[in-house]
């Protein structure tokens, strides 16, 4: 169950009560609080950011979140964080092939391997990307990060996240933004489930200005969606895990933490289906930049600079004249990470998989390959509907750090480069007369 409502990054207020008269009004903190609940403040941003920009919201829970054993450190290597070595980061092209699934059971948590990352959780900037292979439902563990907030953009099945706030569940084409500090449970809709995650650090994630573009277009407030409270009232013996300071870390917990009654603020998970997203794109000549693709950019201290983005190609009409139509050959200052949901991207029809990954750092040079290049060049350029195509970026403005997992995984393709071999000189000289 999910309720439809606005949702612009900032400034918004929300409520919801799972039970009548569990809302309190009128403050935030009474002596006593309704059905003898406890009241507790989560607060996403300094207690002193501008009104615009402070993020929090009030819980009234059946236990306070204070209520469990002491963390112990969780012995793995595979889900870490900031910093990241420069040892495995090489400037060169790479891509992989979807991540395998796990052989023995394996759920949302445990099947978390982290690909790259940059920043610093002390200056709280950077990010991560973590792929994730699952093929069980979380039974007894629940988990939150202290570290980031985390968007999640499914490749292959279903998730249901049961969170403090409420359920929401997403499918491929879908993403949900998991804010930091907030608490969740995952199932699986299907059998297995496959996709990526940003990990952010820096700035929460917003929908991007829109400058000239006007008051409508990219990602539209409207299309996103909250979750509705809906307690769980259970005993028994759970474990709490907790991803902090980039180390994982757990604590027994003798009831579900997912109790929360009623809520209200601005600081919620939300989902959106990128398939509303309203693209921005040329009707006369020339490749726009990839930004009118945004939908959703965590910004750095640097205007204009971000911190993150998150970019995606969807289905849309090329009709560009006398133009190049796939995306030019480019160096960029940014690092970007891209990843495919389904169909093929137009740069890369052979060899770029649903699952697969790319990663182009900073000022690696990149570009459609030689098959897309001779087919761009060559055919007549008519009015055409991309279909069946949903491909995405993490761009950072930092260099994205590769993890000795991701750089000596053997499903990293080896022989990249060779896309581009059979590029030819076409150039040919001659004396003026």
């Amino acid at each position: 169950m999910q309720a439809k409502q606005y949702l612009n990054g900032f400034g918004n207020h929300f409520e919801s009560e799972a039970l009548p008269g569990a809302l309190v009004k009128g403050r935030n903190s009474p002596q006593q609080v309704p059905y003898q609940l406890y009241a507790e403040q989560l607060s996403g941003s300094a207690f002193t950011n501008s009104r615009h920009q402070n993020l929090r919201s009030w819980l009234y829970r059946i236990r306070p979140s204070v209520l469990h054993h002491e963390f112990s450190l969780v012995k793995q290597t595979q889900f870490i964080g900031a910093p990241f070595s420069d040892e495995f980061t090489p400037p060169i092209q790479m891509r992989w092939n979807p991540m395998p699934y796990p052989e023995k059971p394996t759920d949302f948590i445990n099947g978390i391997v982290t690909f790259a990352g940059n920043g610093n959780l002390d200056t709280q900037t950077g990010a991560a990307i973590h792929l994730y292979c699952a093929n069980q439902s979380m039974e007894r563990d629940y988990f939150y990060n202290a570290d980031g907030e985390m968007l999640i953009v499914p490749q292959e099945g279903g998730l249901l996240f049961h969170t403090e706030f409420g359920a929401l569940d997403v499918v491929p084409g879908e993403i949900i933004v998991i804010p930091r500090g907030v608490k969740f449970q995952v199932k699986l809709l299907h059998n297995k489930a496959r996709g990526y995650i940003c990990e952010n650090y820096g700035s929460p994630f917003r929908l991007p200005d829109l400058g000239v573009i006007g008051s409508n277009g990219l990602a539209n407030a409207r299309d996103f969606q909250i979750p509705v409270a809906a307690f769980v009232e259970q005993t028994g013996d759970f474990i709490l895990l907790a991803k902090f300071n980039s180390q994982l870390w757990q604590a027994k917990i003798s009831h579900s933490p997912l109790d929360v009654v009623a809520w209200h603020g601005n600081y919620a998970p939300y989902k959106y289906d990128l398939r509303l997203f309203n693209t921005i794109n040329t009707v006369s000549f020339d490749h726009p930049d990839p930004s009118i693709f945004t939908v959703l950019t965590s910004p750095s201290a640097h205007p204009g600079t971000a911190n993150v983005d998150f970019v995606i190609f969807p289905a849309r009409w090329m009709v560009a004249t006398d133009t190049f139509r796939p995306p030019y050959f480019h160096r960029n200052i940014m690092s970007e990470y891209m990843g495919l949901i389904y169909g093929s991207y137009d740069a890369k029809e052979t060899g770029f998989l649903p699952g697969g990954g790319s990663l182009h750092n900073c000022m690696s040079a990149h570009g459609p390959d030689a098959e897309a290049y001779e087919k761009a060049v060559n055919s007549s350029l008519k009015p055409e509907y991309y279909d069946n195509t949903l491909a995405f970026m993490f761009e950072s403005r930092q260099v994205w750090k590769l993890t000795s997992k991701a750089y000596n995984s053997h499903y990293r393709q080896k022989n990249y480069q060779n896309c581009w071999q059979g590029l030819r000189a076409h150039f040919q000289s001659k004396e003026l007369a």
